[in-house]
């Protein structure tokens, strides 16, 4: 089995931060747990180039992701973060236990 990683990174619009943290630790995180997928990267850039968020979530395998990705749940949610973030990237890599980007 090849567990893979679902990467995201976003910036936070100016302004949006309380209700982005809101919606993050109430809906967002327990909406992807409940797809199946589990938390393991979350770094937050406080000086520099690159993006101000990055997360990664890991699955058993790339399908799992995908079908997550594929469901009117995860529309639901991306449309949600859209609302507070900009610059939202999102792409599928095979997991590996050090950081990636």
């Amino acid at each position: 089995m090849q567990f893979s990683k679902l990467l995201m990174t976003w910036n936070i619009i100016r302004g949006q931060e309380q209700a982005y943290v809101a919606f993050h630790a109430k809906e967002f995180v327990p909406g992807l747990m409940a797809f199946g997928l589990h938390p393991v990267d979350s770094w937050f850039t406080m000086y520099g180039e690159g993006p101000q968020v990055i997360v990664g979530w890991v699955a058993e395998d790339a399908e799992v992701i995908k079908q997550a990705l594929a469901s009117d749940g995860w529309a639901t949610l991306r449309d949600t973060l859209e609302e507070h973030v900009t610059d939202f990237t999102s792409r599928i890599v095979p997991w590996e236990s050090s950081f990636q980007m």
